[in-house]
């Protein structure tokens, strides 16, 4: 299982951003995805799932409204398109799944938020 996010990056107050999770080694129609982030001096937190279909997605608060997450199965891609974005969400992104009981992270991408 390997999963490798992309897209982040600097960008100002109230500035966008997409990122992407490529994904391979598993059967990826068949899962479900997660995002989440890490902000320095803090734990790890969920920021959006999606289902293997795509039919189910939820959202944390905080980041609803915001932001969206989607996937292409055709690619084996999961994103996270960001807007609206405040300095509070500057932290390294993960993308996540689970196999066999099994957790899988990508090494993450940096987005910080500041002018």
């Amino acid at each position: 299982v390997q999963l490798v996010e992309s897209g982040g990056g600097l960008v100002q107050p109230g500035g966008s951003l997409r990122l992407s999770c490529a994904a391979s080694g598993f059967t990826f129609s068949s899962s479900g995805m997660s995002w989440y982030r890490q902000a320095p001096g803090k734990e790890r937190e969920l920021v959006a799932s999606i289902s293997s279909s795509g039919g189910t997605i939820m959202y944390a608060r905080s980041m609803k409204g915001r932001f969206t997450i989607s996937r292409d199965n055709a690619k084996n891609t999961v994103y996270l398109q960001m807007n609206s974005l405040k300095p509070e969400d500057t932290a390294v992104y993960y993308c996540r799944t689970t196999q066999g009981g099994v957790e899988y992270w990508g090494k993450g991408t940096l987005v910080t938020v500041s002018s």
